[in-house]
């Protein structure tokens, strides 16, 4: 199966270049399964269902969120009736949607993907391993099993905890990619067990900035640490960002693992097709 994952979009200059460059990106990708971090589309602060309409009519699967998930009311009774946008699994239990989605493709194929959200420098949610663990204990990945993929979308501050979910269900799932910090890492691996692992995926939004917010105010806060400093997103080229995965069917393991880098001011890196 070949995955595509998109990582933060940021702002309207993020979602421009998603939906412009996304229906092209998979066709060339070839991508079955393309899973997009939804949750700073809203000038950098949650997203609004006309917007994750507009990212699956580009080509997105499945959209993930984050720490920002509640930041667009309207969002929350869209929750209830789209499951395919899925928030993460370890909010308390009664919270409105689901932090797990079951995609599948049109040959049959079926692709579990999680989001869960990290505790460190975070909000002090439920325990996101054991809410990781739980989702997989409802399947068996692989030639016979109830799906042929599995993704995990890790949307946290610490990379040691990133790393510590990629070892822990190393062997267990297709990709362990992190979301979050709007940087893209540089660790693309397949882990020992199989699983593909990247630290961060990046954001999709303007590089020019600090992490996706005009610059300017953005910096001022460390000056000043004084409040009133207003955050509003980057509105230069985007670079879209991400991780292009392909497994092999019969375990649902990694077989390769590439960065995506396309347009705005990053190095460009665009996997073989």
């Amino acid at each position: 199966m070949r995955i595509l994952f998109m990582g933060d979009v940021v702002g309207r200059s993020g979602r421009d270049a998603l939906t412009a460059r996304l229906p092209e990106l998979r066709a060339t990708l070839g991508a079955e399964l393309v899973v997009v971090n939804g949750e700073n589309a809203s000038h950098g602060f949650g997203l609004a269902p006309d917007m994750a309409r507009a990212f699956f009519t580009a080509g997105a699967d499945v959209i993930t969120l984050g720490n920002h998930a509640w930041d667009r009311k309207e969002l929350i009774p869209y929750l209830e009736t789209e499951p395919r946008v899925i928030r993460p699994a370890n909010f308390p239990p009664g919270t409105p949607g689901h932090g797990a989605f079951v995609a599948v493709l049109a040959d049959g194929r079926r692709a579990l993907v999680v989001n869960v959200m990290g505790r460190l420098f975070m909000d002090p949610l439920d325990d996101p391993f054991r809410a990781v663990q739980a989702e997989l204990a409802k399947h068996r990945m692989g030639t016979g099993g109830t799906i042929q993929a599995a993704v995990i979308d890790v949307h946290a501050e610490a990379s040691s905890e990133k790393y510590a979910f990629g070892h822990s269900f190393d062997g267990m799932v297709s990709l362990v990619v992190g979301t979050h910090t709007h940087t893209p890492s540089a660790d693309h691996q397949i882990l020992p067990g199989g699983t593909a692992y990247m630290t961060d995926a990046g954001m999709c939004g303007d590089y020019d900035s600090v992490i996706g917010m005009q610059k300017g105010g953005a910096a001022l806060r460390f000056w000043r640490k004084m409040p009133g400093e207003k955050l509003a997103p980057a509105e230069g080229e985007a670079t879209l960002c991400g991780v292009f995965v392909e497994t092999d069917d019969a375990t649902g393991l990694a077989r390769r693992v590439e960065p995506v880098r396309l347009g705005g001011r990053l190095s460009q890196a665009m996997p073989a097709a």
